[in-house]
């Protein structure tokens, strides 16, 4: 079965994160039938990783003076500036805002990344206050096209009612602005006119559509673009372990019907990472565009017309950053001028986080949207935040799909987990100034363990896989190994007492790592996770 993880939020009414419930408190819907709880872990935001046992050269003596690891990351933050988009005094507010967030928050447990729609600016995930600032620094706004006043002046909203939505009253908008411009003169009944599908092109329209035609395929062209990006980063945060959220900032960008699929592409991908998108609208307070105004001209009912484009096309733009925030498990943080605010709301996380697994029941293999609402039983004016939904396998995954999914869940997640219990030790020999052989040695113990019955033995196979992470979260890299038991009796009982030894080795350079080692069995599907931190000098 397809197991779904469910992160929930609970918080009291003052706002504070709850950490004290339990599995039986909570209550989980699929597509409104209710599921069983099948698994059930909090998580503490900024829990360090456990420090293992780590000996040198093999001895039992400590490592050498300075090998205390240094705190390992359990906590991603990508700030993402939509720089195509955003006004240049909206950008040097938020920026300034984001500039005091990171400052505060960047910890020794915490990694931040900036990058922009644009691609033009980024810093990588550090813990490096200079890199990040140097960063914000040289953020300004790129928009793609040209930011001079052309006359008509037609916006990205306007051009899609114009050409792909066939609207007239758009389109006689557009020609009154080009004839007030060119002192031109549109007769009284032109919407009337532009209705008439038998009728000839009037002089000016071929010059207003083919403005129109350039504003679309410029919109087009950003929103995807931001799309991207987001699906890159989505891509990129992906192997990190722990928490991990975007923040966009942005005024918004309009997303037409084509641009859907990949919006829900964007979320679906978020979704099985368990990254949060979060969405800080840097416009803060709702106004229409105060410059609209200086670029009407003509009658009092044309301007009026024009002033209902210019506020419908900036509510449109929002409807993306609600949206991806939704659909994600995030918070939109909008109509509201404290952008210190919003960006401790969105970049600091909660103290607990509740992790539900269900298997669905009866899942039909289609790909498609299922709706999850979570509540909590005597919920004491308790206000949920959950995932809201997931998207259904579009085939039924065999076994050795599944197991292979479970465990490279496991491995990039912070979570301890307990079914089968093992001992983690760690050893390093150097071997030279710029390198060093790691040993992750795993006790097992398999008292536990269910096993099947096949030809008089007891079958059982342990998958055990060893990973390696850098001080900043990155992957290095894992070694998977397996272990397949067909055991007389005899034996059985003599591993049993002893449990098994496995022993994964690593070259490394010198510096700070996280090792993560994940135990699956395939009969009972038992799952251990351990963490362990070392610095090899």
């Amino acid at each position: 079965m397809n197991l779904v993880s469910v992160p929930v939020i609970v918080r009291d009414p003052q706002g504070h994160a709850v950490g004290t419930l339990r599995k039986e408190d909570f209550q989980l819907f699929d597509q409104g039938k209710p599921q069983t709880i099948s698994r059930f872990s909090i998580e503490k935001a900024d829990t360090p990783a456990t420090v293992a046992a780590i000996t040198q050269g093999g001895s039992r003596n400590p490592a050498v003076s300075g090998s205390t690891p240094a705190p390992t990351p359990t906590r991603f933050v990508a700030y993402l500036f939509d720089d195509v988009h955003l006004s240049f005094g909206d950008l040097v507010r938020a920026r300034d805002a984001a500039r005091l967030q990171i400052a505060e928050s960047l910890a020794g447990n915490t990694r931040a990344a900036v990058y922009t729609t644009s691609g033009l600016t980024t810093a990588d995930f550090t813990n490096d206050g200079a890199a990040l600032n140097a960063a914000l620094s040289a953020l300004q706004p790129r928009p793609s096209g040209d930011t001079h006043i052309v006359c008509p002046d037609i916006g990205y909203y306007q051009a899609d009612l114009m050409l792909n939505k066939h609207d007239p009253r758009a389109l006689a908008t557009a020609i009154q602005e080009f004839d007030a411009c060119t002192g031109g003169r549109a007769p009284p009944d032109l919407e009337e006119k532009l209705r008439d599908q038998t009728r000839f092109p009037l002089p000016e329209e071929a010059s207003v559509r083919a403005t129109a035609f350039g504003v679309l395929q410029l919109g087009d062209r950003d929103s995807r673009l931001a799309l991207q990006i987001l699906s890159n980063m989505v891509r990129r945060m992906s192997p990190l372990p722990g928490a991990k959220s975007i923040v966009l900032v942005s005024q918004g960008f309009l997303l037409l019907p084509d641009h859907r699929l990949e919006e829900s592409e964007v979320m679906d991908s978020a979704l099985r990472a368990n990254i949060a998108i979060n969405s800080l609208n840097a416009r803060g307070l709702f106004t229409v565009d105060p410059d609209a105004s200086a670029k009407l001209r003509g009658s009092s009912e044309f301007m009026f017309t024009k002033s209902e484009y210019v506020r419908e096309s900036q509510l449109r733009d929002q409807d993306v950053l609600a949206e991806l925030a939704d659909g994600t498990g995030g918070t939109y943080f909008h109509n509201n001028n404290d952008l210190s605010l919003g960006f401790r709301r969105l970049a600091s996380p909660p103290e607990f986080v509740y992790v539900l697994g269900f298997s669905p029941r009866n899942e039909k293999m289609d790909g498609s949207f299922h709706a999850l609402r979570v509540t909590v039983t005597n919920s004491r004016d308790l206000t949920l935040q959950a995932r809201q939904g997931y998207y259904a396998p579009s085939r039924a995954a065999d076994s050795q799909e599944e197991a292979k999914r479970e465990i490279g869940d496991a491995l990039f997640s912070r979570e301890e987990l307990t079914g089968i219990p093992i001992d983690l030790q760690l050893q390093f020999v150097s071997l030279g100034d710029t390198s060093a052989r790691l040993a992750v040695l795993a006790h097992l113990n398999v008292k536990g363990l269910r096993f099947g019955r096949t030809d008089g033995r007891n079958d059982n196979t342990l998958t055990i896989t060893s990973g390696l992470f850098d001080n900043d979260g990155n992957y290095i890299g894992a070694i998977q190994k397996t272990v397949e038991m067909r055991l007389l009796d005899k034996t059985l009982d003599r591993v049993q007492a002893s449990g098994i030894n496995v022993r994964t080795d690593f070259d490394v350079a010198p510096g700070s790592y996280v090792v993560r080692l994940v135990v699956r069995d395939s009969e009972g599907q038992t799952m251990a996770a351990r963490n362990g931190a070392f610095e090899i000098p």
